[in-house]
């Protein structure tokens, strides 16, 4: 039997110490160690969980070390956030089993060393009834960091854009793992169909009231398994993507340009509502990715996706097209909650992103015929990589305008912005942080 402890550290120190992706990485420990069902679930409860609240946990540790984190042993800190972790976080795991895994755990990674300070500040937490100060709620920025685990750079950043109340609402909706939300290919199913199908599979499916042909799946196990899965009856995206897809508003019979394509959903999405008549040339800047396109694309039966290597911020020619899809590189503070290291990183370059982000729109942009539409989009909620962008943008390109955006009942606007932009912020739809805006080229 799979030690999953014992995974949970190797994966934890692959993202934190050699910049692995967690997603990637957890995959990858799954097939290495042939693992399935509740062990898939507890490392996978492990591994997001410290790193969803590593700050969280570092915060806890001080309080019963004797040792400054910074000194502590990297190997022997993540033990301790594991064991910190189960203690504070999952009640279904005893405190006896926590405290005396992660003994185990330092013995199995020859910390013999660190096996008793590890045993002594578990069991001091377990005497103590597990009880922990947070920072003083009155010193906002120290607060919320701490409590939701989230470096304070972010949090300052979110505190002068959003507000304290928008802030919070924000943190706490990047804590815990995502729904899985499905578009369904209309070229293959229908949607009462497909729940029907769905549901005699002992999965759970829930309108999304705002997409008319989206759901939100639970209980689903691997998605491979799933006959309707294999078969291309529905695809994974999340809602916000989804939603970024509706508002491009594709429809048959038109040319579609999506300039920095992968993983393909929004591309999928327009084939779809174009009955898979018209066209759309999916870009990217990696072969790779390409492929998983296109093998997409041929599970779910669209045949009028054309993908090709085409690097978006150079000038380099597009087809003349309708729309224009540019949802650009950024720097993914909309989905930490889809992959949590990204808040712990320190070299994401994150300085130089407006320039390529607005060379990526300029270099779109030039390509867009007159009535042409273009649609900008990020995963992320910083007001640089969004709201600046378009506001320069417009101002600097007086042949294009903003064009409002037609919200499906049960959307709204949760902040002061332009008609022609929508910022979804987590915790507000259960999406993933969104911006999308909405551009026309009213001549040449």
């Amino acid at each position: 039997m799979a030690n999953v402890r014992n995974i949970a550290y190797k994966v934890l120190y692959r993202v934190l110490h050699e910049d692995a992706y967690s997603a990637i990485a957890i995959n990858n420990a799954v097939k290495e160690n042939g693992l399935s069902g509740v062990d898939v679930s507890f490392l996978s409860a492990l591994v997001y969980g410290v790193l969803e609240h590593k700050l969280t946990l570092e915060y806890i540790i001080r309080q019963y070390s004797n040792i400054r984190i910074k000194k502590i042993e990297k190997k022997t800190l993540i033990v301790l956030y594991l064991g910190v972790y189960q203690l504070i976080y999952m009640d279904k795991v005893p405190d006896s089993a926590a405290v005396n895994e992660s003994v185990n755990l330092c013995k199995k990674l020859k910390l013999y060393h660190s096996s008793g300070f590890v045993n002594a500040v578990l069991r001091n937490m377990v005497r103590a009834d597990k009880e922990y100060k947070l920072p003083d709620e009155d010193d906002a920025l120290r607060y919320l960091s701490v409590k939701y685990s989230c470096p304070e750079e972010i949090v300052k950043e979110f505190l002068s854009t959003y507000g304290r109340d928008h802030t919070e609402m924000i943190l706490n909706g990047i804590l815990g793992r995502p729904p899985i939300t499905v578009r369904i290919n209309t070229l293959k199913a229908d949607k009462e169909s497909l729940k029907r199908d769905l549901r005699e599979q002992g999965i759970e499916c829930e309108d999304i009231p705002y997409l008319k042909n989206s759901l939100k799946l639970s209980h689903t196990g691997s998605l491979d398994r799933i006959p309707q899965f294999k078969a291309g009856h529905f695809f994974v995206e999340d809602a916000a993507s989804q939603l970024c897809a509706e508002m491009l508003g594709a429809e048959p019979d038109e040319r579609i340009a999506d300039v920095c394509a992968a993983p393909g959903g929004k591309s999928f999405y327009s084939a779809i509502c174009m009955q898979n008549r018209g066209e759309v040339f999916s870009y990217d800047i990696h072969a790779h990715k390409l492929k998983l396109i296109n093998d997409s694309a041929k599970r779910l039966g669209i045949t009028n996706i054309h993908t090709a290597l085409r690097d978006a911020s150079k000038d380099e020619a597009l087809p003349k097209c309708d729309r224009i899809l540019c949802d650009v590189p950024c720097s993914g503070w909309g989905i930490l909650r889809r992959k949590p290291e990204i808040r712990y990183k320190t070299d994401t370059n994150i300085d130089i992103l407006p320039n390529l982000q607005y060379s990526i729109l300029c270099m779109s942009a030039k390509q867009l015929p007159t009535d042409g539409v273009l649609v900008y989009s990020t995963c992320t909620l910083r007001k640089a990589e969004n709201h600046d962008i378009i506001s320069r943008f417009l101002s600097e390109h007086p042949a294009f305008v903003g064009e409002t955006l037609s919200l499906p009942d049960g959307i709204s606007r949760v902040i002061d912005e332009d008609d022609c932009m929508l910022t979804l912020l987590p915790g507000g739809y259960d999406t993933d942080g969104f911006f999308i805006a909405k551009l026309r080229r009213k001549d040449s």
